[in-house]
C-alpha cells in the first residue's frame, strides 16, 4: 500500500504499486517523465477493489452486525454471508500483487531494504499501533483487538500484530525474502505453502491476526518468485478464462461450505489460490472499462492512508451511531437496512482520505513515511 519515488528520480522498469514502499509522495498530482513506464492498471484496480473489500468488511462485523436489527427479514444475516465469500480472495491477493512488485527491492542491497522496507513498515507498524490504541480506547463498544495494558501493546508490538498486522506482515515478508533470495523456489515456497496450510486448519496457536500473518507469507512469495507468470497471465486474460475462473471460485466456495471443510489441511490456501488466480483475471479484464477502473486504480494508489485511518474512524462512527439505528422502528430500518453497509463503507473511505489530506496540511506526513533526509510525501 505504500509508494516510495523522489521528484528527481525515475521509476523502475517495473513500478512497485504503493503496497510495497515506505515513501510518500504529498502531491496528487504528477507530471511522468517521458520514458516512464505507468503502473500496472491491472494491480491498482485490484488494489483498489481489496481495500474497499476490507472496509466493508470490517463495516459488517464490527459494525452493522452489532445493531440491534429488527426488521423482519434476515438482510444482516446475508450481508455477513456475502462478505466470508470474499475472505479468500482479498487478503491473499493483495499480498500476491504486493510480492510480484517487490522483486525489484529485493534484490537491492541489505542496508537498503532494510531502511526502506523493514524499517519503514515496522515504523508505520509502531506509530499508528500506538494511534489506535488511543482511540479504540474511547469506543470499547467495537469488537476489534486492541491494547488494553503495557503487556498487551508490547505483545502486539512484536509477536501478536494488531489490526494493522498487514504492515508487520510486509515488514517480516521482506525480511524473508531478502534472506531467501538465491534459495531454490520449491524450498521457500513448499515451508510456505505448508505453514499456511497448518495455520488455516487450526494446527497453530493463531491469537490475534497471528492466523493471517502465517497464511498469507505464501502469497507474497509466490508473487514474487511467480511475477513474470502472474503478469504473463493478467497480459493475456481473456473473457473464457474469466469466465472460467469465477466458475472455479464459487464451485471451491459451494464446496467447501457444503463439506464444512474451511479447516481441512490444505483446503483453505486451495481456495485463496483459486480466488487469486480469479481476482487477477478479473482485475485484467475490468481494465477495459476505464469508467470503472480508473476510479478503483486510483483508490489502489493510496490505500495506505485508507488502511491506517479507517479503524479509527470506523469506531468513532460505530460510537455515534449505533444507539440511534438499534432504536430506530422496524419501519425506518427497513428503509436502511439493505444499503447502510455500502454506506457506511463509503463513508469511512471518504473520512479516512479527508483525515489523510488535513494531516498533511499540517505537516504531519511523518505519520505516513519514515522520516529520512529525503524530502518525499505520501502517495497521491
Amino acid at each position: 500500500m505504500i509508494q516510495e519515488l523522489s521528484h528527481t528520480e525515475s521509476r523502475p522498469t517495473e513500478t512497485e504499486p504503493d503496497a510495497t514502499r515506505v515513501r510518500f509522495r504529498h502531491r496528487t498530482r504528477t507530471t511522468l517523465a517521458v520514458g516512464r513506464p505507468q503502473r500496472a492498471e491491472w494491480a491498482d484496480t485490484a488494489k483498489g477493489v481489496c481495500i474497499i473489500l476490507v472496509v466493508l468488511w470490517h463495516v459488517v462485523v464490527k459494525d452493522y452486525l452489532q445493531i440491534d436489527w429488527h426488521v423482519g427479514v434476515p438482510v444482516p444475516g446475508l450481508w455477513g454471508t456475502l462478505g466470508e465469500q470474499f475472505l479468500p480472495l482479498r487478503m491473499p491477493l493483495f499480498f500476491t500483487i504486493s510480492g510480484v512488485f517487490a522483486a525489484n527491492a529485493a534484490q537491492r542491497p541489505w542496508r537498503v531494504v532494510a531502511r526502506s522496507r523493514i524499517a519503514g513498515f515496522l515504523y508505520l507498524y509502531a506509530v499508528w499501533l500506538l494511534i489506535h490504541t488511543a482511540i479504540l480506547a474511547a469506543a470499547p463498544q467495537l469488537p476489534t483487538d486492541r491494547a488494553t495494558s503495557a503487556l498487551g501493546l508490547l505483545e502486539q508490538l512484536t509477536i501478536t500484530p494488531s489490526n494493522l498486522w498487514y504492515l508487520y506482515a510486509l515488514a517480516l515478508y521482506f525480511t524473508i525474502a531478502k534472506a531467501t533470495r538465491r534459495v531454490p523456489r520449491a524450498l521457500v515456497l513448499v515451508p510456505a505453502g505448508l505453514l499456511s496450510a497448518v495455520a488455516a486448519a487450526g494446527l497453530l496457536d493463531t491469537p490475534g491476526n497471528r492466523g493471517g500473518l502465517y497464511q498469507n507469507l505464501v502469497f507474497f512469495l509466490a508473487g514474487l518468485s511467480l511475477r513474470p507468470q502472474i503478469q504473463q497471465w493478467a497480459a493475456t486474460a481473456s473473457r473464457r478464462r474469466l469466465v472460467l475462473t469465477a466458475g472455479a471460485y464459487v464451485l471451491a466456495l459451494a464446496a467447501m461450505a457444503a463439506a464444512g471443510a474451511q479447516q481441512w489441511f490444505g483446503v483453505w490456501t486451495a481456495v485463496s489460490v483459486v480466488a487469486v488466480t480469479f481476482g487477477v483475471t478479473a482485475a485484467a479484464r475490468l481494465v477495459r472499462w476505464s469508467a470503472i477502473s480508473r476510479p478503483l486504480a486510483r483508490l489502489g494508489r493510496i490505500t495506505l492512508p485508507i488502511y491506517v485511518v479507517h479503524m479509527p474512524v470506523l469506531a468513532l462512527l460505530h460510537r455515534l451511531l449505533l444507539v440511534p439505528i438499534s432504536g430506530l422502528g422496524g419501519s425506518a430500518q427497513g428503509l436502511i437496512v439493505l444499503g447502510y453497509p455500502i454506506l457506511l463503507t463509503g463513508l469511512v473511505i471518504g473520512l479516512s482520505l479527508a483525515v489523510h489530506r488535513g494531516l498533511l496540511a499540517v505537516r504531519a506526513g511523518w505519520l505516513f513515511a519514515l522520516p529520512g533526509p529525503r524530502r518525499v510525501g505520501a502517495a497521491g
